[in-house]
């Protein structure tokens, strides 16, 4: 066994449990059916496919040896990991919306942009991963292989493409998130006439965290686009299983960051694990702007 296939196999497992969680949740909770969580629990989603299609694919290389197979393992990992990130782009803007237009945020206008967004997301997903399965692939040519066999080199460039462009996108709404909270805040503080301590570390959290997010998806997904272009196919196979492991971590973060954070998911699960719930502990309803 190559002790690589392991690991990723052992994260695959790891990404399918939390997300399963997050995903039984969200289904479980009828509270859960605001645009937000409709957000996470297509994250949440896409995560738990990219969990099974790292376990299937380790199954599949070392039980069944087929290419038809791989090409249709591969084709389901790169569907699901590009829904994964489309998801976390959506939720970048639906937290932009909610504090550009907080007035207007609450309409039936902003649910059909959630679906649309999603639907979209998912629809090109889908489309990328079934490029290799309907013939974009280097099973009858290798030197068209990229460092991801069977995707060719143009397949891996145009995914590594996508990626760079949606984590710029997300680079440039989050500024502006920064930029729209700490106006708010400063406003606040305005009001009441001085500029309190609260404000500055209010201020310096919600900027840190927003630092924390983006930081995450750049260094998990980053050395692996980059890789996915600069990178030969006869280089040593180590170098694309060193920068690939560290994508599929994002999708072990996700939950973390998106939903096992958030108050709302934190009563669900202590109603769904416990059948009670504590009165006396206090929950704050997060709104979808909290970062």
């Amino acid at each position: 066994l190559n002790p690589w296939d392991v690991m990723l196999c052992v994260s695959g497992t790891a990404i399918a449990c939390e997300n399963a969680l997050v995903v039984a949740i969200i289904c479980y909770s009828p509270a859960l059916r605001t645009p937000m969580f409709v957000l996470v629990g297509s994250l949440a989603t896409a995560d738990l496919l990219a969990g099974l299609g790292l376990i299937l694919n380790f199954v599949f290389q070392y039980v069944i040896r087929s290419e038809t197979v791989s090409l249709l393992t591969v084709g389901f990992l790169v569907a699901s990991f590009a829904a994964s990130v489309s998801s976390l782009l959506a939720i970048t803007v639906d937290r932009y919306l909610s504090l550009y237009n907080a007035l207007t945020y609450y309409s039936e206008r902003t649910v059909l942009c959630i679906h649309t967004m999603l639907a979209s997301a998912w629809g090109v997903s889908l489309c990328l991963g079934l490029l290799p399965v309907l013939g974009w692939n280097c099973l009858h040519d290798r030197t068209a292989c990229s460092v991801v066999r069977p995707l060719t080199k143009s397949n891996v460039t145009l995914l590594s493409a996508s990626f760079f462009l949606i984590f710029l996108i997300m680079l440039h709404l989050y500024i502006e998130i920064c930029k729209i909270v700490c106006r708010h805040a400063h406003q606040i503080a305005l009001q009441q006439h001085f500029l309190t301590a609260s404000h500055y570390v209010t201020t310096k959290k919600g900027v840190s965290t927003l630092a924390i997010i983006l930081g995450t998806f750049g260094a998990s997904w980053l050395p692996f686009a980059i890789y996915c272009v600069v990178g030969d196919p006869d280089y040593p196979s180590v170098y694309t299983y060193a920068t690939l492991l560290p994508a599929t971590y994002n999708s072990m973060i996700n939950p973390i960051i998106y939903a096992y954070r958030n108050q709302e998911i934190q009563r669900s699960m202590w109603v769904l694990f416990c059948g009670c719930f504590q009165a006396k502990v206090s929950f704050r309803s997060r709104s979808p702007s909290d970062v």
